[in-house]
């Protein structure tokens, strides 16, 4: 007999899945990561969460502003549940693994509060949910006791890095402890690839190693991997992540390991450029200065997490430095690379922070010319060291020392962009905003946004390009001469053809 197509089994629809990321770019790679497990098992990948089955909320821990701001994403996503498609919403990241069942019970309109150890089974996690199961909520427990103490013994097997051959879209990429399918989320010219998870210091207002557990680097061979893998899809400009990137390669049995990668990187087919994120001041050594500020490919960027200057607080917060030491270091750095862009992060209000340690932390940001700095008003973690110091101030004085400093830093950060009026800039293209350009026979001033190399991405100024008299692609790298600044961002003019 001939089978009619009444006959032929109906194929299910695949189940959607939108993936909500919040937090740093180390989440990003995160989210990636789970988007390609989901996707090789058969999952349809959505960008509105009112068009999905299941939401994911990939959460951030670090912050009461970013816990805030989690649970408010939770918070809504549930309630497209009650208007819309979705059947389940899911909580990942790191506020859910650091909290887990406590989590599970504040915020029941989640239907599940997933670990780090559920990423490798997401898929089948899903699909249970979605099923009317409800999964036992993740336990947390520090993660740093899951590893040897000893750096040399953390790196116990290797996962080679290989390209799938399903598509251009995927690779099998290796993540210290599990390895995974990445799939990029953000087709933009800049992707973040991460270097190592985890950190071994314990400072005393942070507690992100109990939840992001001990420090292990990714092996060189996956790394080039994956960057290349990264450049097949577009990728101009490579973001170096980690919680400590200064730390990279330790546990594989040279601490100069990245002084060695980095021009490998650089070198690959496709990427125009190298940023190093998030190095520890007083782990930066001289090589690792020379390298990121001479090697042809890597930005002259340096992120330099500094929290203070005063050496009695960076004590109490059990890290090392000083006004002369780091003014030391950036006098290294300059040396070097006189235009090198140099952000930090510095915590006010910490316990016990006396008027004249807040002031020499205010005199040498003066001192330091950076181009950026985020300024943070101390506030207790749970489980850390500082949550149980005495001698806490009041909120109403962090808050006026947080104000003070923040008008402080807009001021010095908008001085050192104009102190590089008249230099010359190498702009990533990363926006062209329809509303700022004119057809290219009207005579208007057309504009673009993009980043120098000085300049992070996201958390930094970026660069306006006007006088344009051709349009560049995304991606472009164009040659400018800054002519004017707004606050910390630049505003250049291309050199010649503008784009190469």
């Amino acid at each position: 007999m001939t089978s009619t197509s009444s006959d032929a089994q109906t194929v299910p629809a695949p189940v959607s899945v939108a993936l909500l990321t919040l937090g740093c770019a180390r989440n990003d790679v995160d989210s990636e990561e789970l988007a390609g497990r989901l996707a090789a098992d058969g999952f349809e990948l959505v960008d509105d969460p009112e068009q999905a089955d299941t939401v994911v909320v990939n959460t951030c821990g670090f912050v009461d502003a970013a816990k805030k701001d989690s649970i408010d994403t939770l918070l809504a996503a549930a309630d497209l549940k009650e208007t819309g498609r979705p059947q389940a919403v899911v909580a990942v990241g790191c506020l859910a693994e650091r909290y887990g069942s406590e989590l599970a019970d504040s915020l029941p309109e989640a239907d599940a509060v997933l670990g780090f150890d559920d990423y490798q089974d997401i898929s089948g996690r899903l699909r249970s949910i979605l099923a009317g199961e409800r999964p036992h909520p993740h336990t947390p427990r520090d993660r740093r006791l899951l590893l040897p103490i000893s750096p040399a013994e953390r790196q116990s097997a290797a996962s080679a890095v290989r390209t799938d051959e399903r598509g251009v879209d995927e690779v099998e990429v290796s993540i210290p402890g599990r390895s995974a399918i990445r799939r990029r989320l953000d087709g933009g010219p800049m992707a973040p690839l991460k270097l190592a998870s985890g950190c071994d210091r314990r400072c005393t207002f942070c507690a992100i190693p109990s939840f992001r557990g001990s420090f292990v680097s990714r092996r060189p061979s996956d790394v080039l991997a994956e960057a290349h893998w990264l450049a097949d899809q577009g990728v101009k400009e490579l973001f170096l992540v980690s919680e400590n990137s200064t730390s990279y390669g330790k546990d594989l049995g040279d601490l100069g390991l990245l002084e060695t990668l980095l021009p490998e990187l650089a070198a690959v087919d496709g990427i125009e450029r190298v940023r190093v994120s998030y190095l520890q001041p007083a782990e930066t050594r001289p090589g690792l200065v020379r390298a990121i500020a001479t090697t042809p490919g890597v930005a002259p960027y340096f992120d330099l997490s500094f929290q203070h200057a005063s050496a009695t607080v960076l004590r109490r917060m059990r890290r090392f430095g000083d006004p002369e030491s780091f003014l030391g270091l950036l006098d290294q750095v300059r040396t070097l690379a006189p235009h090198a862009g140099v952000r930090s992060n510095v915590i006010v209000g910490f316990p016990g922070e006396t008027e004249a340690e807040f002031e020499t932390l205010c005199d040498f940001l003066v001192a330091a010319r950076l181009d950026v700095t985020g300024v943070f008003g101390y506030s207790d973690e749970d489980g850390t060291e500082a949550a149980s110091y005495d001698h806490k101030l009041p909120d109403d004085e962090i808050r006026a020392r947080v104000q003070h400093l923040t008008d402080l830093v807009d001021e010095l950060g908008a001085a050192r962009a104009a102190e590089r009026i008249g230099s010359t800039v190498e702009v990533l293209v990363e926006d062209l905003d329809p509303d700022q350009l004119g057809p290219a026979d009207a005579g208007e001033v057309r504009a673009v946004e993009g980043r120098a190399a000085e300049q992070g991405p996201e958390v930094d100024g970026s660069t306006r390009l006007v006088g344009l008299t051709a349009m560049p692609r995304i991606g472009d790298i164009v040659t400018a001469a800054v002519i004017d600044t707004d606050g910390v961002d630049l505003i250049a003019e291309p050199l010649g053809e503008g784009a190469r």
